[in-house]
């Protein structure tokens, strides 16, 4: 159960720092200015709602982004955030003062739902041990009559048993009104003992709750501390999100969640990220994910699934067919694996992101997934298949694939063997359209002067565009400095290209020809067809 270190976790914000804004905004809409003058000075009391309104509207949806983060660190939540409140501040300042017709505010019914929510967080304190004394004052507010708190945050927090004992009784006593509750990292540096006991204590006190959403990540739970919150688990009836992140959930600690959970027919988002669950616990998942046909958001990346489990996966998710994102990244899948889920891939109508990356998916394994892909999934906006040994044999599927994702936002294709052939391909699928693509990773693909300079050209006319990653390849001197000579008025764009290797290990004198002759290789996949079938 020890914590050797502290991650920094910057999403969601804490309370006081969602009330320093609301203050801040208030303060700006009473303050005279340019527009004021123009559209009217609000009252403070106006301004006071308004702020209100504004900032629960920008949490929600910072929140709800902040659901589909794959990093997790909450960064690109906090800019949405920021973001979303400037806009709608702004659009009360063109609104003016309130009238009798704009009493209910900004977008009445989205503020009246978010209005229901109100969270307790105490994740941003100071990152240490919580005294028996101190959670008596941490939770004071959580004992004030009338109290509409009905999310809490306690993650961050390290609590001990006579810390625990004090939080027991007032969790309890919020039975009827929690609907989601943050428990991660929150026994930090507790020895194994002490864990299990605080575990024990909070699962008895919330055991009666109706959950939504329940987080239990980084707390290294193993079977042991999945059975201390045993009660908890086996009291929810209605979970709609479920996160068991880098919490060791290994074959029998799998099996203890399966168990323990009596139902999952409503939940939408399901991770189990960086766990040592392998194929046998995989089989055990495979089991909650066959009762969960209302998933839409399932992550079980790096958890050291192999072909078996992988397999077992593949088919438990042809029960999902809501499905919008998929995390599989860094697991042990190979073809047999890979060609499983390719099987179930067209179901998934509604899919947007799809994280297949380091799964020993080699060529075989790649075009299946490709080819079912360039056929389904037509609004997919985040392909990531880097690290799966794919060579220029797989290019013709992928760019087939990749030129009928016309939504596409983020390719990444990184520390592959796709070489130049399968480089200018890649090219040639976004030369037309594929307006809304900002990133592109092909670094580490043994891609020469030819392939980075049909990339560049590509891809240096699209509007919003924002990175292209060719580093690590065996791009020459020349080669560097026409990819450059291309982005000229755009060179924020491109990432860095020091790590590049002319000499690549694999140079001999026909690479070094094509290199300087792409005419040439371009004639000879002139012929393939990468474009869309009507």
């Amino acid at each position: 159960m020890d914590s050797a270190g502290f991650s920094v976790k910057l999403w969601p914000p804490s309370l006081s720092t969602r009330l320093m804004l609301v203050e801040r905004m208030t303060k700006n809409l009473v303050t005279p200015s340019i527009l004021s003058r123009k559209y009217g000075l609000l009252t403070k009391e106006d301004a006071e709602e308004d702020a209100k309104q504004i900032e629960a509207l920008a949490f929600d949806t910072a929140n709800q982004h902040f659901d589909k983060e794959t990093d997790g660190d909450g960064s690109s939540a906090v800019q949405l955030y920021a973001k979303e409140s400037s806009k709608l501040m702004l659009e009360v300042i063109k609104r003016g003062p309130r009238t009798k017709e704009s009493a209910e505010g900004i977008v009445p019914e989205k503020v009246k739902a978010s209005d229901e929510t109100t969270i307790f967080d105490i994740s941003k304190g100071r990152r240490d041990f919580v005294s028996a004394e101190e959670a008596s004052e941490l939770l004071k507010p959580l004992n004030e009559p009338g109290n509409s708190y009905n999310r809490i945050c306690f993650s961050n927090r390290s609590f001990g048993v006579d810390a625990a004992k004090i939080a027991g009784p007032i969790l309890s006593s919020l039975k009827d009104q929690l609907t989601e509750v943050d428990l991660s990292d929150f026994v930090a540096g507790r020895q194994e003992e002490e864990a299990l006991e605080v575990m024990e204590i909070f699962s008895s006190a919330l055991h009666a709750c109706d959950l939504r959403n329940l987080d239990l990540s980084n707390n290294a739970l193993g079977e042991k501390g999945v059975r201390a919150f045993g009660a908890l688990l086996k009291s929810q009836q209605n979970l709609e999100e479920l996160y068991l992140m880098n919490d060791g959930i290994s074959e029998e600690a799998a099996q203890a969640v399966c168990e323990l959970i009596p139902s999952t027919v409503k939940l939408r988002i399901l991770h189990f990220h960086n766990n040592m669950t392998g194929d046998e616990g995989a089989l055990a998942i495979s089991e909650l994910v066959k009762r969960s046909p209302a998933l839409e958001n399932f992550r079980c990346s790096s958890t050291r699934v192999g072909s078996e489990g992988g397999v077992a996966l593949s088919r438990a998710l042809g029960e999902c067919r809501n499905l919008k994102m998929l995390d599989l990244r860094d697991n042990m899948f190979g073809v047999e694996a890979g060609i499983a889920l390719s099987k179930v891939l067209s179901i998934f109508s509604g899919l947007t992101e799809i994280y297949i990356s380091y799964l020993n998916l080699e060529d075989e394994g790649s075009i299946a997934l490709a080819n079912v892909l360039k056929g389904s999934a037509p609004s997919l906006e985040v392909l990531e298949m880097d690290g799966n040994d794919i060579t220029a044999k797989a290019a013709p599927a992928l760019a087939a694939c990749i030129s009928a994702k016309q939504f596409l936002t983020t390719l990444k294709l990184a520390e592959n063997e796709l070489k130049d052939e399968g480089a200018i391909l890649i090219a040639k699928a976004l030369e037309d359209g594929h307006g809304q693509l900002t990133e592109l990773d092909m670094s580490t693909n043994a891609i020469r002067r030819a392939g980075a300079r049909c990339l560049a050209q590509a891809l240096v006319s699209k509007p919003g565009f924002k990175v292209l990653n060719i580093n690590g390849n065996f791009i020459s001197d020349e080669g560097i400095d026409d990819v450059k000579d291309i982005f000229k008025n755009l060179l924020h764009v491109l990432g860095p290209l020091d790590d590049n290797d002319p000499e690549g290990e694999d140079y001999d004198e026909e690479a070094d020809e094509l290199a300087d002759n792409e005419n040439d290789l371009e004639t000879k996949l002139k012929g393939l067809d990468i474009k869309q079938e009507e």
